[in-house]
């Protein structure tokens, strides 16, 4: 394990009477100053684990390190630790500087000193005019910030996020990205967030974990896990993808060559594969493009079963051949030549837009 800010060693967590453990040997480790979204769908563990972190639910096996201080078996209270709830968690009989003054409060903070942190933290979220404002009459917006100060008022070496931005409406939560972002990056402090929302997780964080019935299925930068992802699961979840099953037909020093059934042989970067496995290739939908067909000229061809306008892209639905695969294709609304169901199209991309990703191991 390398060394880190928090590091997390085969950490689980098993629930009595249940099917199966809700996390199962996680390893992860988070630089000093960094952000990282944990990413995953509902019940795969995401939670469970901040809540280990935090001190919330007590592991079953592993070990959780701050600093390479041991912290498992640290209470709650003495973890250093600060923690923003789905819910925000706040005092409704509270204002709002009562609310983030409350864990300076709990830890005997002398009042000039108190006062000041408070002013620090409420200016830090742009809510300092707001100090005397009762919790129900702000919008989630400022409830958000408001829970976002409490937790770090009290200097945490480590934030932790629970879904931070899952009760706020679309444009909303993009305005609280960039400023969750902004607030990260001036206190640098240490985060680990936990999201469903893959436009979040990419968006935001410096590292991100997916997460699948409790295990980490990789880790890596938002542009590991979306343009490089190991395995089935994580093309699937993240982004849209067309996969693609293959086998080997050959191997060079950075490509590979694949037979795909209704496509013929394509190349595709990744590995590392021998000749006549059986593997997967991805194609991300954005990266091919359509033509209207001409003919003879040999390229794939295909025909557009469904065209669906999104605003800014047009979502196809293209058969490749008579009887061959069926791509999802997206391209720029505006940037193309439209195509309606029927229509007889060439389709297209880079050489370095396919890529290998690894069989999956079992079932998910």
């Amino acid at each position: 394990m390398s060394e880190g800010h928090l590091v997390l060693e085969a950490l689980a967590k098993t629930y009595p009477g249940k099917d199966g453990a809700a996390v199962r040997g996680v390893d992860l480790t988070v630089e000093r100053g960094r952000m990282l979204a944990v990413l995953g769908p509902s019940g795969c563990g995401k939670s469970t684990t901040l809540r280990m972190i935090a001190g919330l639910v007590e592991p079953t096996a592993g070990r959780i390190r701050v600093d390479g201080r041991d912290l498992t078996d640290v209470p709650v209270h003495r973890r250093d630790m600060g923690v923003v709830f789905q819910s925000y968690a706040l005092f409704p009989h509270l204002d709002v500087a009562r609310n983030v003054a409350f864990g300076l409060e709990m830890r005997g903070t002398p009042k000039a000193e108190l006062r000041r942190r408070v002013d620090e933290a409420l200016d830090l979220v742009r809510l300092g005019h707001l100090a005397g404002r009762r919790i129900a009459q702000l919008s989630g917006g400022q409830q958000q910030r408001v829970a976002l100060a409490r937790a770090l008022v009290v200097k945490p070496a480590v934030l932790l996020l629970d879904e931070p931005l899952s009760n706020l409406d679309a444009q909303l939560r993009s305005a609280m990205r960039d400023e969750i972002v902004r607030i990260q990056r001036e206190t640098g402090v240490t985060t680990v967030f936990v999201t469903h929302d893959q436009q979040e997780a990419l968006s935001m964080a410096d590292g991100v974990a997916v997460m699948n019935q409790g295990r980490i299925e990789q880790t890596g930068t938002p542009e590991d896990i979306y343009e490089r992802p190991e395995r089935p699961f994580v093309a699937r979840f993240v982004g849209r993808a067309n996969l693609l099953d293959g086998t080997v037909s050959g191997v060079e020093a950075d490509t590979v060559a694949v037979a795909l059934p209704g496509l013929g042989t394509v190349r595709a970067a990744g590995g590392p594969v021998t000749a006549g496995a059986a593997t997967t290739v991805m194609l991300r939908p954005h990266r091919i493009a359509l033509t209207g067909a001409a003919p003879g000229s040999g390229a794939v061809r295909g025909t557009v079963l469904s065209a669906g306008y999104a605003g800014e892209t047009v979502a196809y639905r293209v058969r490749v051949g008579d009887a061959g695969p069926v791509l999802d294709v997206e391209r720029p609304t505006g940037a193309h030549a439209s195509y309606g169901p029927g229509a007889e199209v060439e389709l297209s991309w880079d050489p370095d837009a396919p890529r290998l990703v690894a069989a999956e191991e079992g079932t998910e």
